[in-house]
């Protein structure tokens, strides 16, 4: 064997060599020599162990020492078999190692656990290592790093890339074990190796025998035979002779093992011990909730504080979708060229054209004088009408740096960024196809179109008017004291009488039926009932006796008001007293004085009773009176909230309704109880008015408002229609089956409207305004203030403040 030869002089060395024996190791000790950490496998402690020699001692290279280690090589072998240079080439690594080691064990500060048992070993073993030195290869020798130089020009030192070799023998692992994990093994079907092993190594696949093979293998089953494959390894699957008894045992229901329990212990999961406090996850039942007022409270803090905006409801942060680069995005402002118009073609907003103030040589007209450029510097941003002050400058040259071009640029880009991406084409849709298609007027004749009879003979505002049941004759009532009567379609008047000199007539009202007719009119506080002798006598007898019946009943039941200690008497609600002899030659027949002045007088639809609204009558403001037996009483023993405007008896069922300023109240007269209150939404309620069917009732009110309320839906009105510029004084149904309803405003004009009402609960009614009338002239801000439907004709009569009445037909 060749050895290098070394670069450097070495000075002579005499050590005694030691003997084959004494360098002989066993492989016992060089294994627990490895384990303790006294030998070395690392080739770079040789290395530098072997350069720190050569530091120290100063080696003569001669041929003496390279024939005299050749020799110690040859009988290290000790063997007459040629090794193969594989083999050779460990054997000689392995003796390295194991002299490199012993010297390193006898060095101070070494790791070596174990020491030398004397010192000639020690010593010999040192000997022997330097005499073999020359045998080291020249790489052991050299430094494993580079000399460069860094960018300052200072040496850099630069080292080998350090070579994982994983040479352990630390696992327990066994050497067959297939490391592949949880691949399947039918990965390996195509190699020929199924695996590796802990070392790296490939497991080769076991061969197969032939059919013949296998059938002998079946025939002669070996101990723990099972027919399977283990996967892992490809080799046949056996089971040991204590898995075989298991096995065994587990087919014969035995035991499988010793101390095995079959029948353990059961754990009373639950008893048949009933507790006091069960536990449960049921819910509570709903007949043991109590409501808390705390937590109602609470919440209605909570609800306060939702619809005053003071708590807002959670809205989740918007997270930031990343952007695909898969997807393409164009700049649809890129190309502004001009293109055909579509609707996904969206061009870009233009800037207008600059003026003659944006030139730097505007025209004089176009500069800002000393007070105008004062005041717009001092002025807001927001105030200025321009962003910018006109300036002169003699050449273009001069004009300096624009100092706004920043900011005008980053909201020019705003416009473009917050500009609208959709095109919302426009609809050319006609105005009045959005209305609600009504009928046409001239196919809901006949209405009151014209002005066909002018009534004349107040001498002030006409208050109150009424068509007689029969439609023959009209009453009317004024501020001059006086009632009369006028023939309907002539406007002769027949009939007058003055009921006071110095209290207006507020009402008058025929009472309904024709088996008698009976005029009642309110002046002041006193109620006069009239039979006016225009008609036949037979007619008169029968009224005149209706009025003195009552006179029997109070004589035979006199009321006798008196207090609780029966001393006091109280006064009556009401006095029923004959009239004046010059009233009663005129045809008065009855005079009723009450508390207070009356504003509005109501027949029921017998004709049996009426009654009478004082608003100022406090608890005595709504009376009610009994005309067969001269009879009054005031159903309200309290004060109603607000003033009470006008009442009502419903045409069919026994119901009383109050209006007062802002509500409407519903009585049942048979169970004396209030069924309904209803909200119109006006400021203050002058009129009321029930539809025939009873199902619908119609308001009027000061703040200009028409409202249709619908009984059988909502307390809220069904419809509020607003033609007039002022106060509504009166609304009116038609009582004689025509689908028609007007009311009166101080605009001096009369509304006519078609309400349709059906009896089907699922079709609303249906409301069509057809004309509007006028002809009263507007006196002191009143224009009319009452009117009238013909029993059974579509003509309307209107009184005015300007002292006349009028036929429309």
């Amino acid at each position: 064997m060749e050895v290098a030869q070394q670069s450097r002089k070495r000075k002579a060395v005499t050590h005694d060599v030691p003997d084959d024996s004494e360098r002989k190791i066993s492989e016992d000790e060089f294994e627990i020599g490895l384990h303790n950490g006294i030998l070395s496998q690392d080739e770079e402690e040789i290395s530098s162990s072997v350069n720190e020699e050569e530091d120290e001692s100063d080696l003569d290279d001669d041929d003496d020492d390279e024939v005299e280690d050749d020799s110690d090589d040859q009988e290290e072998l000790g063997s007459d078999e040629i090794p193969s240079e594989e083999d050779e080439e460990d054997v000689r690594r392995q003796i390295v190692d194991l002299k490199v080691g012993g010297h390193r064990a006898s060095l101070p500060g070494s790791g070596a656990v174990s020491e030398p048992k004397d010192s000639t070993t020690a010593k010999d073993g040192a000997r022997y290592m330097q005499s073999n030195i020359s045998e080291l290869p020249e790489e052991n020798f050299r430094p494993n790093y580079t000399v460069a130089e860094d960018a300052n020009g200072n040496p850099r030192y630069v080292y080998k890339d350090i070579d994982p070799i994983y040479d352990s023998d630390d696992s327990e692992a066994p050497a067959t074990t297939n490391t592949i994990g949880n691949i399947p093994i039918s990965f390996y079907d195509s190699y020929p190796h199924i695996g590796y092993n802990i070392n790296g190594k490939k497991i080769m696949r076991p061969a197969k025998g032939e059919a013949l093979d296998a059938l002998l293998d079946s025939i002669e089953v070996p101990k723990g035979w099972t027919g399977l494959t283990d996967p892992a390894t490809g080799k046949a699957l056996e089971i040991s002779q204590e898995e075989l008894v298991m096995l065994k045992k587990l087919q014969m229901n035995e035991v499988p093992e010793d101390g095995f329990d079959p029948y353990p212990a059961t754990i009373e999961y639950f008893t048949s011990k009933t507790e006091i406090m069960p536990l449960s996850a049921a819910p509570e039942p709903k007949r043991r909730f109590v409501p808390s007022k705390h937590e109602a409270k609470r919440v209605m803090k909570l609800v306060r504080a939702i619809r005053e905006g003071r708590i807002l409801p959670y809205k989740p942060p918007s997270e930031l979708e990343e952007e695909d680069p898969s997807i393409k995005r164009y700049d649809i402002w890129a190309n502004e060229a001009p293109r055909p118009d579509h609707p996904m073609n969206i061009a870009a907003p233009k800037l207008p054209p600059p003026g003659y103030d944006e030139s730097y040589h505007p025209p004089p007209e176009y500069l800002p004088d000393q007070d105008e450029k004062k005041a717009w510097e001092e002025a807001d941003d927001e105030d200025r009408d321009k962003e910018y002050l006109p300036t002169n400058h003699d050449a273009l040259r001069k004009v300096p740096g624009y100092d706004r071009f920043v900011k005008e640029k980053f909201e020019r880009c705003l416009d473009l960024y917050l500009a609208p991406r959709i095109r919302r084409s426009k609809l050319n849709v006609d105005p009045e196809s959005l209305l609600p298609k009504l009928p046409n007027p001239d196919e809901l004749r006949p209405f009151p179109t014209t002005c066909a009879t002018l009534f004349r003979g107040h001498s002030g505002r006409v208050r109150s008017l009424a068509i007689s049941p029969s439609g023959i004759w009209l009453a009317s009532g004024g501020d001059d004291g006086t009632v009369r009567i006028w023939e309907l379609l002539t406007g002769r008047q027949l009939w007058s009488v003055r009921l006071s000199a110095d209290e207006p007539v507020n009402v008058v009202r025929w009472r309904p039926g024709h088996e008698a007719c009976i005029l009642s009119a309110a002046a002041g506080e006193s109620i006069y009932m009239i039979v006016p002798p225009i008609v036949d006598p037979e007619l008169e007898s029968s009224s005149q006796a209706l009025l003195d019946a009552g006179w029997g009943y109070a004589t035979s039941n006199p009321s006798t008001t008196t207090s609780s200690n029966g001393t006091a008497k109280r006064d009556p609600p009401a006095q029923w007293t004959r009239p004046s002899a010059s009233h009663s030659d005129l045809g008065v027949c009855i005079q009723m004085t009450v508390r207070s002045t009356i504003k509005a007088l109501t027949w029921h639809r017998r004709g049996e009773y009426f009654s009478t609204v004082s608003p100022t009558g406090q608890t005595s403001a709504i009376a009610i009176h009994t005309l067969s037996k001269h009879l009054t009483q005031h159903p309200f023993k309290r004060r109603l909230k607000g003033l009470p405007q006008t009442t009502q008896f419903h045409p069919s069922k026994p119901l009383f309704f109050v209006a007062t300023q802002r509500s409407i109240r519903i009585y049942d007269l048979s169970k004396q109880s209030l069924l309904k209150t209803l909200h119109p939404g006006a400021r203050w309620i002058s009129s009321l008015d029930i539809h025939p069917l009873g199902d619908n009732l119609l308001v009027g009110s000061y703040d200009r408002r028409l409202l249709w309320h619908d009984l059988d839906l909502s307390t809220k009105p069904y419809k509020t229609l607003r033609y007039h510029s002022k106060a509504i004084r009166a609304v009116r149904y038609h009582q004689g089956g025509l689908p028609l309803f007007a009311d009166a405003s101080d605009d001096g004009s009369l509304q006519v409207f078609h309400g349709k009402v059906v009896g089907d609960l699922m079709e609303n009614a249906t409301i069509v305004p057809l004309k509007v009338l006028r002809g009263h002239r507007v006196t002191r801000e009143l224009g009319v203030l009452d009117l009238d439907w013909h029993p059974r004709e579509a003509w309307v009569v209107s009184a005015g403040a300007d002292g006349c009445c009028r036929l429309w037909t």
